[in-house]
């Protein structure tokens, strides 16, 4: 009788543990394809508003979201704005494409020379992105400033690391790092929908002041925008890892509310920031 029952409790915790790894894996893919989704119409927003203004030779358009626009007489500044937001559409176009597991298995070569492409443009991005924050300026306070400059350098250290391990054929860890550079070259789209989504829920702008665009929230959100993203990976992959199907019922969760809130914000930037300028 005894062990009749400890092996009902057996299959009873292996079942429990199969369905919270099928959720867990399953709100993980809903992440996936909303992060997609926001970050493509982002990618649109850049490629039609920037390059349908360049081509139309209205380079006055391209300062309507602060100083870092087209400046006469500053060619280095020039190129690096022009050089930034052409790769950030690359980047964040074939970035996600690196974790579609179909994609990586039946297209090896792409999949090697697309990551390669991502990494490289990831860290050419932000070495125009940190001259143009320290030699032309940019909205907020200087403390602002650091926090995104910051993201700039883990850019470029997860990138060395990531290459690394592909290079040492040690998938486990190249995935890993890969999934941290993904976050943190998600920054600068994490940024707008962080910030709508807590204008939102908020029903105003709370902690800052948007003539300015100084304030508390503002300071938190420029190092939030790629350390809570790197937070809740981490969290993610120690559930993957150690978690029981308590663990991952409770990370699933958390996974599903993050999830929710971060489509309030791409819908918010999508309406508020985006579609207004096209």
């Amino acid at each position: 009788m005894a062990h009749s029952e400890a092996t009902q409790t057996n299959n009873l915790n292996t079942g429990l543990y199969s369905a919270a790894n099928k959720i867990l894996k399953g709100t993980a893919v809903f992440w996936f394809l909303t992060a997609v989704i926001g970050q493509w119409v982002f990618v649109y927003y850049l490629a039609v508003h920037y390059g349908g203004t360049a081509v139309q030779g209205n380079w006055a358009a391209w300062s309507q979201g602060g100083p870092q626009g087209i400046i006469p007489g500053d060619s280095l500044g020039n190129i690096s704005m022009v050089m930034h937001i052409l790769l950030a559409v690359i980047v964040m176009f074939g970035g996600p494409l690196q974790f579609i597991p179909k994609i990586r298995s039946r297209f090896p070569t792409f999949h090697h020379w697309n990551g390669r492409t991502y990494a490289l443009g990831a860290v050419a991005g932000s070495i125009f992105g940190l001259y143009m924050i320290w030699t032309r300026g940019s909205v907020g306070a200087p403390i602002q400033h650091i926090g995104t400059s910051l993201d700039g350098i883990l850019i470029m250290v997860f990138a060395v690391i990531a290459i690394r391990f592909a290079i040492a054929r040690n998938i486990v860890r190249h995935r890993r790092w890969a999934l941290r550079l993904f976050m943190v070259v998600s920054a600068v789209w994490f940024f707008r929908i962080g910030l709508m989504a807590w204008i939102i829920l908020n029903k105003g702008p709370v902690g800052m002041d948007m003539e300015t665009f100084t304030g508390p929230f503002l300071i938190f959100w420029s190092f939030g925008q790629y350390l809570l993203p790197l937070a809740v990976l981490e969290l993610y992959l120690r559930t993957q890892d150690r978690a029981g199907a308590p663990g991952r019922f409770a990370m699933a969760a958390g996974l599903f509310a993050v999830t929710l809130v971060m489509g309030v914000g791409i819908f918010g930037a999508t309406m508020g920031m985006w579609l207004p300028r096209l």
